[in-house]
């Protein structure tokens, strides 16, 4: 009997134990918007996806110039002009298709920029949260950014501002969400 009670006790010991692990969040974003080169990494990336895009509307524009003249003068065409001209505008789009792929698409130039610009300001995110974690014996932080599942979050738990003064920073309440 007194085997099993200590067998008991030891479990719920244990138990407890398991379950008083150390919990906290941060907010992703509110920490990279005190960042000042992540900052500048976002503004240089807009300023670039906007060239970009830009030169694209402008190629869609000259295709839609070259289709309305052929489309007025399609009558007057015998069929190997026609033919000509509709491989022209075919051309052209598959060209621009293909340079909005090179620019916008999955591993293309904005996205190689993005991991070229900001991995590194990331990493130095993720490390002053590890040393945050470390520094308070905290089992395990959540990130509660734009895509946040919390339902409820005591912001006793919110360890953002430390991981801000360890980047070296000032936490600026106004930016808080």
């Amino acid at each position: 009997m007194k085997k099993i009670l200590l067998v008991i006790a030891f479990v719920v010991v244990s138990a407890t134990a398991t379950f008083a692990q150390q919990l906290a969040y941060v907010d992703s974003e509110y920490i990279l918007k005190h960042v000042p080169e992540y900052t500048a990494a976002q503004k240089q990336l807009d300023d670039l996806s906007k060239q970009w895009q830009e030169e694209v509307d402008q190629k869609y524009a000259e295709i839609e110039k070259l289709y309305q003249a052929y489309q007025k003068d399609q009558v007057l065409l015998n069929e190997d002009m026609r033919r000509r001209r509709e491989d022209e505008i075919v051309t052209r789009e598959k060209e621009v298709k293909d340079y909005q792929k090179q620019k916008f698409g999955f591993e293309g130039e904005l996205f190689k920029r993005r991991i070229q610009l900001v991995k590194p300001i990331q990493d130095r995110v993720a490390k002053a949260i590890q040393e945050v974690a470390s520094a308070q014996n905290i089992d395990f932080i959540m990130d509660k950014g734009k895509e946040s599942t919390f339902l409820y979050a005591n912001q006793k738990l919110n360890k953002s501002n430390e991981v801000i003064t360890k980047l070296g920073y000032k936490p600026n309440p106004s930016l808080a969400n």
